[in-house]
């Protein structure tokens, strides 16, 4: 588990100490996270927005990510959106909570609240340990005979607060007349009390102060004829929690039947205040009559006047009621703790799916429930008066939602808008364009490149005059510029002419941008149109290899896949000796080259011109959350935990097909035990003939191993992982440690480098695995024979299956398309030599005479 926080707070030292580790992310830091790394992402506040906002892009989107909303600051400020006429904004916030798989609210208040940010995704985990933290901290700082006095009050006052759910905390709502109704008995009994010594005071908690709803009270209270300053009202916008302190008695007078227990009984059981409410079931789920509260018949007056009466005696609370108060106090602290960690659980176990090579966790019925971890946190929880604030903003104890404020700021500062002006907002949110508009844009740019190729194909076949010498050879140059230009947009390829070594670095999605290198010795490789960066010379592998059009294809193959596109006219794009790769995720996972591995890497290579070397530093020995365990004892059991158990059975089965071995043949070539290094996360470097050898074979592996699956290249099952990202990515793995396979059995020499120091070190030297090799299965000439003939299937339209991909994922070429085009070309030759013998013929035979000049 890993602890990402946008500020070092007071909490560190206890999340530590529970085994979490924190990485404090400043805005800096915000899109240099690998959250792929990560099989999913819980966020628990409103103010980690801009701190996750590359969760909203490819490759990072499809992250299960679960989003804990417990403040309310945004919901209060939604009703000023939509009068305001802010849509742009509230779309703002709408999709940012649309890209969470789930928003988690602690109560069913929150969710109404926000409901106009709803897109289907909210859920409720009712209960959180805040309402006591906030009680237990408020009561230790204020006295509350003190809050009486100072509230208007004497100290031998009996305090009755009604409050109501907290559905209808901002209006004057039916839920209070009928609590008006229900109480209307015991006002009159103890309103109407002439002993002033001990005045009964009933305060009604609903709405703004300054809502004008205690007019409203005190016309009830002058209709039931009760002294005027025995019923008062307070806002939600006040002290709150003040109320619920110097209350000597809490009535719930709601007639709604919540699902969640009210968070302000909780909090008012946790100031020790006796609580009377209505005999609602999750009232009864968590209460025992008589024993932590007094439950009574809702809608039932007579009911109600003999539960106060058994907390009331002679004027002032009972024994019995200070008896309840404690226990009631005693339940709150961890009433509903089970639930919500249960809850929690069930949760994370429908939304998570773990990848084979994890160890699952146990079942929910083995957690520990019960209680909070109050002893963890006592000293964080030590909150001074002025920490806590108003009720109403009660959830940002744990952070204060400044966003809300920056991001209105941004957008009343970018239209001009000053004390809530009326403007047009059409401009506010940033431009970044949806599926819509890309499908839009590539179907333009179709259709620009087919009227241009169609103007082209005209122009071709119009005669022209070919003009004088000068002005032929000034608008070659002018032309040769363009291209040049056109082609040569980055000055990193500038600087790449004349060097030995190109790294391209393959990612998808623009979520990935901050981890991809810049200058001369690195060139992007993207295997998506969409999210390729915009101002560099980075490769389209779309472009390159149509087959990665198909997202089906090119989830299966993934970095393979950009590796193919690559290879694909390989003299177009790469003309040097050396050629390397790198996945970002190796600078996401802190393994890609530091400056000086960069530096010795291209010494190296440059000393050592001769020879079949690769050089590999992201390694699956040093990189521990790449395989969930660093104590592999094999290569092919890595292999099998990195592929659901199925690998060994996957390669065997795939490398028999490949080259037609009979059954009963071993097919697994052997891997050494001598604890060596093996590569990673595609990122490695060689010389380009050797590449091209390498993905000679790899599109024969790819293609035998698609094999596997049957015809359909919609299939739902996938022979090397069971979840559903594995499915998805189901090729990647293995396709990921098959640069191992071939490099050892071709013996090639393997040299790793430290990513940080920059030393090499050979790994299984030659000399020492000759007698293990399968050389002859790895032999070039028998695998340029093999790629012939494959070759020679597909120009033949000879295809083994309906999805056969081999012919998709490079050239075709073999020694008969030579010959097809030089007897095509001797034919067309022929059939000109014929045409011209036709026409001496002709005029010998019929003559041709010249017509006379002037007639």
């Amino acid at each position: 588990m890993l602890i990402y926080a946008t500020d070092d707070g007071r909490m560190r030292s206890a999340m530590e100490q529970i085994g979490g580790h924190i990485s404090v992310l400043n805005p800096s830091r915000y899109g240099q996270v690998d959250w792929s790394s990560f099989e999913g992402v819980i966020v628990d506040s409103l103010e980690a927005k801009d701190a996750i906002s590359s969760l909203m892009q490819a490759p990072f989107c499809s992250v299960p990510l679960i989003w804990i909303i417990q403040e309310d600051t945004l919901a209060n400020r939604l009703p000023l959106y939509e009068n305001m006429g802010w849509e742009q904004l509230i779309s703002y916030w709408r999709n940012a909570f649309t890209r969470a798989d789930v928003i988690v609210f602690p109560d069913f208040s929150l969710p109404m609240l926000y409901s106009v940010l709803d897109t289907g995704n909210f859920f409720v985990v009712p209960g959180s340990p805040l309402d006591v933290w906030v009680a237990e901290s408020y009561s230790k700082t204020h006295s509350k005979v003190q809050l009486k006095l100072t509230s208007g009050f004497s100290k031998e006052d009996m305090l009755v607060l009604v409050v109501g759910s907290s559905f209808f905390f901002n209006e004057l709502s039916w839920d209070y007349a009928v609590a008006m109704h229900d109480i209307g008995p015991l006002l009159m009994k103890y309103a109407r009390a002439k002993d002033s010594s001990r005045a009964f005071k009933f305060l009604f908690v609903c709405g703004n102060s300054t809502d004008g709803y205690s007019d409203d009270l005190q016309e009830i209270a002058t209709h039931l004829g009760v002294h005027q300053d025995s019923v008062r009202h307070y806002g939600m916008n006040g002290d709150v929690n003040g109320l619920l302190y110097m209350a000597d008695i809490v009535f719930y007078g709601s007639s709604q039947d919540v699902q969640g227990f009210p968070p302000l009984l909780v909090r008012a059981m946790s100031f020790g205040i006796p609580i009377v409410a209505p005999d609602f079931p999750v009232i009864r789920k968590y209460i025992t009559d008589g024993v932590h509260g007094i439950i009574y018949p809702k809608h039932n007056p007579d009911a109600l006047m003999r539960a106060f009466s058994l907390l009331i005696s002679e004027g002032k609370l009972s024994k019995f009621a200070h008896t309840v108060a404690s226990s009631g106090r005693l339940l709150a602290k961890n009433m509903m703790a089970s639930d919500c960690i249960s809850g929690y659980a069930e949760l994370l176990e429908s939304v998570l799916t773990f990848p084979s090579d994890v160890e699952l966790p146990g079942q929910i019925s083995q957690l520990k429930r019960g209680a909070w971890e109050w002893n963890l946190f006592r000293k964080e929880m030590e909150l001074s008066a002025n920490d806590m604030g108003i009720m109403d903003q009660k959830r940002s104890y744990l952070g204060n939602s400044s966003i809300v404020y920056v991001l209105e700021e941004e957008f009343t500062k970018l239209t001009g808008l000053r004390n809530g002006s009326q403007s047009e907002l059409e401009n506010l949110v940033q431009d970044i364009p949806s599926d819509l508009d890309w499908d839009i844009l590539t179907e333009i740019e179709n259709s620009e490149e087919v009227e241009r190729l169609e103007q082209e194909e005209i122009e071709e076949r119009m005669e022209k005059d070919s003009g004088v010498w000068e002005e032929i050879y000034r608008n070659a140059r002018k032309s040769e510029k363009m291209k040049f230009e056109m082609n040569e947009r980055d000055e990193g390829e500038l600087e790449r002419t004349g060097q030995a070594l190109c790294i391209y670095e393959i990612y998808d999605g623009a979520g990935v941008w901050p981890f991809l290198h810049h200058g001369s010795l690195y060139r992007g490789l993207s295997l998506s149109t969409r999210g390729r960066r915009l101002r560099s010379d980075d490769v389209d592998a779309v472009q390159r290899l149509p087959l990665l059009n198909n997202a089906y294809y090119r989830d299966i193959l993934c970095e393979m896949g950009g590796m193919f596109a690559v290879a694909n006219g390989v003299d177009n794009i790469h003309k040097r000796p050396w050629i390397g790769f790198q996945s970002w995720r190796a600078e996401g996972r802190k393994v890609s080259l530091s400056t000086e591995g960069e530096r010795i890497l291209e010494e190296t290579i440059k000393a050592n011109t001769k020879g079949d070397t690769i050089y590999f530093w992201a390694s699956v020995n040093i990189n521990g959350g790449h395989l969930g365990n660093t104590h592999l004892p094999t290569f092919w059991s890595m292999c099998d935990i990195l592929n659901g158990g199925n690998c060994r059975t996957a390669f065997e089965d795939t490398f028999r097909r490949m080259y037609a071995l009979p059954s009963h043949a071993e097919a697994l070539p052997p891997m050494p035990e001598d604890g060596g290094r093996w590569s990673a996360l595609h990122s490695w470097v060689m010389p380009t003939p050797s590449f091209l050898e390498f993905i000679m074979f790899s599109r024969m592996f790819a293609d035998s191993l698609n094999g596997l699956h049957g015809n359909s290249s919609n299939a739902t099952t996938c022979l090397l992982g069971s979840s559903n990202l594995e499915r998805k990515h189901c090729y990647c793995r293995i396709l990921e440690i098959l640069v191992n396979v071939w490099a050892y059995h071709g013996a090639r020499k393997m040299i790793y480098i430290d990513p940080h120091t920059g030393s090499l070190e050979e790994q299984h030297p030659v000399e020492q695995r000759k007698e293990y090799m399968w050389a002859k299965f790895f032999n070039f000439t028998l695998l340029k024979s093999m790629d012939e003939d494959l070759a020679e299937a597909a120009d033949d339209d000879d295809h083994p299956s309906e999805t056969w991909l081999w012919p998709l994922t490079g050239e075709v070429y073999w020694q008969g398309v030579y010959e097809k085009e030089r007897e095509e070309r001797y034919r067309l030759k022929m059939d000109k030599k014929r045409k011209t013998m036709e026409k001496l013929l002709d005029r010998f035979k019929y003559g041709y005479r010249q017509k006379s000049l002037g007639g």
